[in-house]
């Protein structure tokens, strides 16, 4: 389909559909979901390159019982908009979001992000849009491929973007061919035959196809790279160590750059470890947000006592 996903008909049964709601944010407009009680401590949530909210719908749930979980689709994602400004960069990303942050009066306590999703709240944090206690990284796409792939792998995602018949392609092979199941296995996770339906709708549209090969042609993760060691925020690196998307050695360099940063390992698990495990997922940000609230809670009662 080359229109847009349309959330009436696509999204009829799309996982959580009841906390979804639009906004107009940041040069295009967002489909976002809010799950939780209202007063409850904000936790963004974002997904990777070619998912969207519904990548969340298992492991949402679990973090909803203690935070409102604030879960937009990236921009040219799923149902939100191709934004009006042309280059998808991490940094016109991460601005957008903080648009639509504000638009919801919304400011984040703690964030989580899946693969690129992980990179974008980084960008944010460094240069002003969210404030976290700390930042969790799923499986995060943290830094540039090794050697030649750091300037093949963007040069050919712009190759596709620019040729208006690839999105085309991509998406007829996942309507027909099963290609989307297979990419899924290649990651190291094994999610459900629903998981994978949810996958193949998003990638029949290529419209989806485009946001996700333009998001890729513009990505810049040198440039997060060199400012990774002045980020303030602390970070957990959560990492599935059976990941063939993304080297789980990414998160170990990473976390030697970064002052306050730890791995937390899951062992067997791949890319897509939120999907696969839910409860263990939720189970390592928790216990990673709960020294963050816990000092906190202490810092804000130290002056009562003192009296």
């Amino acid at each position: 389909m080359s229109a847009p996903l349309d959330f009436s008909r696509d999204g009829r049964d799309w996982p959580h559909r009841a906390a979804s709601r639009f906004v107009e944010a940041g040069g295009t407009r967002f489909h976002v979901q809010l799950l939780g009680p209202a007063d409850a401590p904000p936790l963004l949530l974002l997904h990777g390159t070619g998912a969207s909210t519904h990548s969340f719908r298992d492991l949402a749930p679990l973090l909803a019982a203690n935070h409102r979980v604030v879960m937009p689709d990236l921009p040219g994602h799923g149902f939100t908009a191709a934004p009006r400004w042309k280059r998808v960069s991490i940094t016109g990303m991460g601005a957008a979001l903080a648009a639509m942050l504000t638009a919801l009066d919304i400011r984040p306590v703690h964030a989580a992000g899946h693969s690129a999703g992980a990179a974008i709240l980084l960008r944010m944090a460094l240069d002003g849009g969210i404030a976290p206690r700390r930042i969790v990284s799923l499986n995060g796409a943290l830094l540039p491929f090794p050697g030649i792939a750091a300037h093949l792998f963007p040069r050919l995602a712009k190759a596709l973007f620019l040729n208006p018949v690839a999105p085309r392609f991509f998406s007829w092979r996942a309507r027909n061919t099963g290609a989307v199941a297979r990419l899924m296995a290649s990651t190291g996770s094994r999610i459900t035959p629903q998981g994978v339906g949810y996958y193949e709708r998003l990638f029949a549209s290529s419209l989806h196809v485009e946001g996700a090969l333009s998001m890729m042609a513009n990505w810049d993760l040198e440039g997060l790279r060199r400012d990774l060691p002045r980020l303030a925020v602390p970070l957990t690196l959560v990492v599935g160590t059976g990941d063939r998307a993304i080297p789980p050695d990414v998160s170990s360099r990473v976390a030697r750059m970064v002052r306050q940063a730890e791995v937390v390992k899951l062992e067997g698990l791949g890319h897509l470890a939120h999907e696969e495990a839910p409860e263990a997922v939720a189970a390592a940000i928790a216990e990673a947000l709960a020294g963050d609230d816990q000092a906190a809670d202490a810092a804000l009662a130290a002056p009562a006592g003192r009296g």
